[in-house]
């Protein structure tokens, strides 16, 4: 399996590890550059190796100074220093790592857009911009999003109505049937696009103190909407 283009990082604290031994000579008949990471400069494998990294220790951690204790620690030490330094070099990014590890918080926020988590279709809450407010109560609480659009016959975004839009209209006293949505909605109200990366969503949403969003196209149209549970859902947050 070991070829020409590999690189070999040989691991032995003594440098005599005898099943060791035994490979490096098949590994240089292969071309394969070797890297020793030893703590003894002057022995086999040290001498075999076309590069060689100190991981020395005065002495074990072991009471005994027998069992390799110290000496794994520099060794795990040294290779992590050695894999930062390659990640630098090869210019490694966040959404490299991410790649590599779609599972993992990073890969979540890095990888996951708005239109991986928003809601669509029938799951948007929105009512036509004609609708009574009654209608648009209705609405959030059959969507339970918390909020509803409101939109134009072409669907495109004219305004929004909040569960805490109505709790304001209901301290100060309003009669909510004879109110139309147009008249308490929300103008210019926050959005987001598709693509957009959901922590981006949830940037959004700290800096203005809401918890729901409409997404939009380039035309302003309503595609999809969400909250923060649902981001919280994905992991995002």
């Amino acid at each position: 399996m070991i070829t020409a283009q590999d690189v070999v990082i040989a691991l032995s604290n003594s440098g005599n590890t005898e099943e060791l031994l035994e490979v490096l000579p098949a590994i240089k008949r292969r071309g394969a550059p070797i890297v020793a990471l030893t703590g003894k400069l002057d022995s086999t494998l040290a001498r075999q190796a076309d590069f060689v990294l100190n991981a020395s220790v005065d002495k074990e951690a072991c009471p005994l100074n027998l069992a390799p204790t110290a000496s794994t620690t520099a060794a795990l030490a040294l290779g992590d220093a050695l894999a930062v330094v390659v990640l630098k070099a090869r210019g490694f990014s966040e959404e490299d790592f991410a790649l590599s590890h779609p599972g993992g918080s990073l890969g979540r926020k890095l990888l996951t857009r708005v239109q991986d988590v928003m809601r669509t279709g029938e799951r948007i809450p929105s009512v036509p911009a004609n609708a009574s407010l009654v209608d648009a109560i209705l609405e959030i609480t059959r969507k339970g999003l918390g909020m509803t659009a409101i939109v134009g016959e072409d669907q495109t975004l004219k305004g929004v109505f909040t569960d805490g839009d109505l709790r304001r209209l209901i301290e100060k006293g309003q009669d909510i049937r004879a109110l139309s949505v147009q008249q308490t909605m929300t103008f210019k109200p926050k959005t987001i696009g598709a693509d957009r990366l959901a922590v981006e969503a949830v940037h959004l949403m700290e800096t203005c103190r809401i918890s729901q969003v409409i997404v939009t196209d380039d035309n302003q149209r309503v595609i999809g909407a969400l909250n923060f549970h649902d981001l919280f859902e994905a992991k995002v947050v």
